[in-house]
């Protein structure tokens, strides 16, 4: 693929089978206004032979994405994992170039995004997202609008307007920014940067499990813990996972551990219940340490439910004082970590049963220590 050239792929809806090409200007399915996937073709094996000598980024899983000879890398990926304790490691991707994991899936969106050459760029985030997003519109040299919820950490906001975003900041919660974002993407000539409905980024999440297979010898741990918002790190998981499943790179699926705040956890009471999706009236969210998974109603929540159960999985879910403990254990340990980025060390950081991974995936810089630590 030239650095020009956009993908064979094209959308599709995985509820009801609408299709749309790349350049279509529809953000989401036009008939169920659901998020679309994306159908890539054949995929080629990621050789682990192969990968001595490329470049030391996510972009050296080539075979595996959806672009190539990208323009707008910021060197992001290839993350240290490191052990925690005999039975549990940590992926520290709060040392991505915009210090959490959502660089993975922005440079994604970024650099569709050039090729397609909108006049503008939205994007609708708790923090993280809209900080990666506006740093790599920055670097494509793309205007860009972020859309944040009021209470948004101000570290977060500034790093954002210091990329050069216009920053809105919208009253209420996350569902209200999500909105806004969306009556703004529908404008012509805009490209919604959605982490949510645009499966590019998920197609750069994906790298987060690739990276650990790499490290690992081209195996998988027992398990694989995972923050759950709208559930874009694991739904690149589940990606990831089916991708070696079937081209024979690994032989069994791990199971996914979906990581919720108690204060927050719609999806967990979900699956407690044996619900495939949400219900029409989830239980109030309240407020949370961990803001960037407090989504009380994720689109994709089908996906997740359903990715969580066919890998043997199962939901945790975290309380304020638990998170407050483990943003301490883990400075002790000498990582800072933000509070949503420490939920998966809460759940499982005493674990001795199995191998497991946690992503450290936000920098504590972003928000602070959590006020009322003991």
């Amino acid at each position: 693929m030239s650095d020009s050239s956009l993908p064979t792929a094209a959308y599709f809806c995985p509820l009801d089978g609408s299709r749309a090409g790349i350049t279509a200007p529809g953000w989401c399915c036009p008939a169920c206004k659901g998020p679309w996937d994306l159908d890539t073709g054949a995929t080629r094996p990621v050789g682990l032979g192969s990968l001595s000598g490329r470049v030391n980024s996510l972009w050296r899983y080539e075979e595996a994405l959806p672009l190539s000879g990208p323009a707008v890398s910021l060197g992001e990926g290839r993350t240290p994992l490191v052990p925690l304790t005999e039975r549990v490691s940590a992926k520290l991707d709060f040392l991505m170039p915009t210090l959490s994991f959502k660089d993975r899936g922005a440079v994604m969106l970024a650099e569709l995004a050039r090729r397609l050459s909108p006049e503008r760029v939205v994007a609708d985030s708790s923090g993280n997202a809209g900080t990666a997003v506006a740093a790599y519109c920055a670097r494509a040299g793309l205007p860009c609008t972020v859309y944040v919820p009021e209470g948004t950490s101000p570290k977060k906001t500034e790093q954002i307007r210091a990329h050069g975003a216009r920053l809105v900041t919208v009253p209420g919660g996350r569902e209200a920014t999500a909105s806004a974002a969306r009556a703004a993407a529908d404008t012509p000539g805009t490209f919604y940067a959605s982490h949510v409905f645009n499966p590019f980024f998920l197609h750069g999440t994906k790298t987060y499990v690739y990276e650990i297979w790499e490290d690992l010898g081209g195996t998988l741990p027992d398990a694989i813990a995972v923050p759950v918002g709208n559930g874009t790190l694991l739904l690149g998981a589940a990606l990831a996972i089916s991708e070696l499943l079937a081209h024979g790179l690994i032989d069994r699926r791990p199971a996914l551990i979906a990581v919720q705040a108690e204060a927050v956890s719609p999806l967990a009471a979900a699956f407690r219940a044996g619900d495939d999706g949400l219900s029409a009236a989830p239980a109030p969210a309240r407020p949370t340490l961990a803001e960037g998974i407090a989504i009380p109603r994720p689109p994709r929540a089908r996906q997740i439910l359903a990715a969580v159960r066919e890998s043997g999985g199962t939901f945790l879910t975290v309380t304020e004082d638990q998170i407050r403990s483990a943003q301490r254990d883990l400075a002790a340990r000498g990582f800072f970590v933000e509070t949503t980025g420490v939920a998966c060390w809460a759940a499982v950081g005493a674990e001795t049963d199995r191998s497991v991974v946690v992503p450290l995936c936000g920098a504590g810089l972003k928000t602070g220590l959590a006020p009322g630590a003991p």
